[in-house]
């Protein structure tokens, strides 16, 4: 028997090789050469026309930028044999057909500094370069001024003959005023990219779902989409045909029926919103979000979650809407070239812009008084359910072919009925009332101004990098608990303890350990725009920190033994007046050149910590908090601010201590007073600012984890009363 001995290269290929081998003396590292200028034109390509539908998505964009109010679109199996796109725009002019198709030429920059002004669709002039690299293109054009049209094939970014041995010069031909760009055989050099595509019909369902988009998005220009050799069409719309009047003939009346229109705008974030979206009689499996930034169609979850989660108050469980929105915001606050295909876009101020449009909506729906549908049945054993009749089909039926529907409906488990509703009555409603009842929120008796401080966005590597490790550690499912959670009540002041409701679930949640890592968070979202809590009479720091230390050295704690008290107040006075400047300009926290503290961060709206906390916080800055490494900073910073702003213990009984003792001291009753007044405001916050800002916001940690206990499951309340 011969045995045939494989050559290196096959031996190598697709396995590993041994370290004597990748060790070799003898193999001498290998040269790095530049691509040649066709393959990085391809990996390009392949970048930004990843499907048939992104080809189509950067051609309607082109024929919307040059002034069309008609595209007629026509496809073979899925856009991949044909993609042919028709507009009556200005069309090209024929000396620009040679450099038509080269990467980079453009018509809308001419500097990089024009990215923060854009205005348009197409900008970075990649769209026809990118796609005559994988597929058969040909442009048909006519502007107003020219007396014929010209044709042009394209291969590769560079003129082509039809045939070959013709020459590569644009061919006039009859031709209205326009441009037709037909694009062919596309990825026919990208045999794996053409294979991954599974049916033609997959992909022509995505071009209708673009071209539906733009559709209802750009009024007064007319769409249409077919298939080759169709003539029925899969999507028509005229172009004087309203935005509603659009998502009734794309979407159906069932939704256009009941839409409610909303607008928003603030100068201040630098933003205009407006759209339809579904009311309350409607909802689906799924949310539909047609969403348009600065006119580009783009997709944005953390939009999409936010109108999600302020439907679930109105819609139930499983239920989503449907809404467009149209996002207009300064061209110098957005980023749009953050990705290939443009999908993706940056903004300055994101949640509260997002915040402003989910409460615009939220007003409208809670505004909205129309009737609602729903389906009922008699209760009655003996009553027959009424069959709808129908003039052809229900005549021509036998009665013993008729399907008859069921009797009565489909009866849910016990265990799976949730009572989250809180408009429902609560527990706290069912306690003896009180004179500053906590089941429904006080006024709050702060005065708040507007600073005249601009937003400023500082996208320092540090708070990149600490903002990074909080996503790093969020623990998915204890962030959807506390994203649909339901605030069922305080169990204990000493403890810090509430209970909420998940699902089918009940927990206990430690409130502190939740707040100090939300106020973190909180504190490297709003780095250096936070707003300020200013004392009518500045407060002298050493003498704060003074009271700090008396109250530490009386703890007589083992570990602080051997600690210089006595020159703690002045070391720590020193490093604040030293830091003062960018204590000020990141955190808002002021300090005079005297020493003297003039102002604290503001986290929190409807909420103000414990003043008497003040002197441990100021205490601890000393030596807590690294003022030498810029990361460390900040985040040691951040964590005794968020320790500050933590809700404080406060005694579950009358008085802490011996009662009788307390009673027969000076000043016990207004002592009493004062904690009853602390206990009935954080009651209040608890349940109206500080979980409702956790539900909004807090991507929950794993750390997290030792503070949350699970102590009731319907599921399993069941199964032991099951066997009972």
């Amino acid at each position: 028997m011969q045995e045939t001995v494989p050559n290196d290269e096959t031996t190598h290929r697709g396995t590993k090789r041994k370290a004597e081998e990748s060790n070799g003396a003898s193999q001498a590292p290998k040269r790095i050469k530049a691509l040649d200028q066709d393959v990085v034109n391809k990996i390009a390509a392949g970048e930004i026309i990843v499907a048939p539908v992104h080809a189509l998505k950067e051609l309607i964009e082109n024929a919307v930028d040059a002034g069309s109010t008609s595209l007629e679109i026509v496809v073979k199996d899925g856009g991949l044999k044909l993609l042919q796109i028709t507009d009556n725009g200005h069309g090209i002019n024929k000396d620009d057909l040679p450099i038509l198709c080269e990467r980079f030429t453009t018509s809308k920059l001419k500097t990089f500094e024009d990215l923060s002004s854009i205005g348009t669709y197409g900008f970075r002039g990649e769209a026809l370069a990118s796609i005559s690299h994988i597929a058969h293109l040909t442009i048909t054009t006519k502007t107003i001024d020219s007396s014929c049209a010209w044709r042009a094939h394209y291969a590769d970014g560079r003129l082509t003959p039809a045939k070959p041995g013709q020459s590569t010069e644009p061919k006039p031909t009859a031709g209205r005023g326009g441009t037709q760009i037909t694009v062919e055989d596309l990825f026919y050099n990208m045999a794996s990219r053409r294979k991954a595509f599974r049916s033609p019909s997959e992909e022509y369902a995505k071009i209708l779902e673009v071209v539906g988009r733009y559709a209802v998005h750009c009024t007064g220009v007319a769409f249409s989409c077919k298939k080759h050799g169709e003539s029925a069409m899969g999507i028509s719309t005229p172009s004087n045909a309203s935005t509603v009047d659009s998502i009734r003939q794309i979407h159906g009346s069932a939704v256009a029926n009941e839409l409610i229109d909303f607008q928003v705008s603030d100068d201040k974030w630098g933003f205009k919103a407006s759209g339809w979206t579904s009311n309350a009689n409607y909802h689906v499996k799924k949310t539909t979000l047609l969403l348009f930034i600065n006119h580009r169609s783009v997709e944005s979850s953390a939009i999409k979650k936010a109108i999600e989660q302020t439907y679930s108050a109105y819609l139930p469980k499983g239920g989503h809407p449907f809404i467009y929105l149209s996002l207009d915001i300064d061209p110098q606050r957005v980023d749009v070239n953050v990705h290939p295909t443009k999908r993706e876009v940056n903004f300055l101020n994101e949640e509260e812009i997002i915040e402003s449009i989910c409460s615009e909506i939220s007003t409208k729906l809670s505004q909205v008084d129309t009737s609602r549908t729903f389906t009922t049945r008699s209760l009655l054993p003996s009553a027959k359910t009424p069959v709808p009749t129908h003039s052809k089909t229900r005549a021509e039926t036998p009665k013993s072919t008729q399907k008859q529907p069921p009797a009565t409906p489909g009866k849910p488990w016990e265990y799976q009925l949730v009572r989250t509703d809180p408009q429902l009555r609560k527990i706290t409603s069912m306690l003896p009332p009180s004179t500053n009842d906590a089941s429904t929120p006080a006024p709050p008796s702060t005065t708040y101004f507007t600073s005249p401080r601009e937003p400023t966005d500082y996208n320092y590597r540090t708070i990149k990098h600490l903002r990074a490790m909080v996503r790093d550690s969020m623990h998915g499912g204890l962030t959807a608990v506390f994203a649909s959670h339901t605030y069922v009540g305080l169990v204990d002041f000493n403890r810090r303890i509430v209970a909420i409701q998940g699902g089918v679930k009940l927990y206990l949640v430690d409130y502190g350990m939740v707040s100090n890592e939300y106020f973190y968070q909180l504190g490297l979202t709003d780095f250096g725009n936070f707003g300020a809590i200013q004392f009518e009479t500045p407060m002298d720091i050493r003498s704060l920190i003074s009271i700090g230390v008396k109250h530490e050295k009386a703890l007589g704690n083992p570990e602080d033994e051997g600690v210089p008290w006595d020159t703690v107040p002045d070391m720590v006075t020193t490093q604040l007046i030293a830091s003062r400047e960018m204590l000020l300009q990141y955190f808002n926290f002021e300090v005079s050149p005297e020493g003297e503290l003039v102002s604290l961060p503001l986290l929190m709206k409807g909420y103000t910590p414990s003043l008497a906390k003040l002197p441990r916080f100021l205490m601890r800055l000393g030596p807590c908090v690294n003022w030498v490494e810029e990361e460390s900073c900040f985040h040691t910073f951040l964590r005794e601010l968020a320790s500050y702003y933590t809700p404080e213990q406060l005694p579950t009984g009358v008085l802490a201590g011996d009662d009788t003792q307390m009673g027969e001291a000076d000043g016990a009753d207004e002592m009493k007073a004062d904690l009853e007044a602390r206990r009935e405001e954080m009651s209040r916050v608890l349940e109206h600012v500080l979980f409702p800002a956790f539900k909004a916001r807090l991507v929950a940690t794993k750390g997290l984890l030792k503070g949350v206990v699970e102590v009731a499951n319907l599921k399993g309340l069941y199964r032991v009363f099951e066997r009972c």
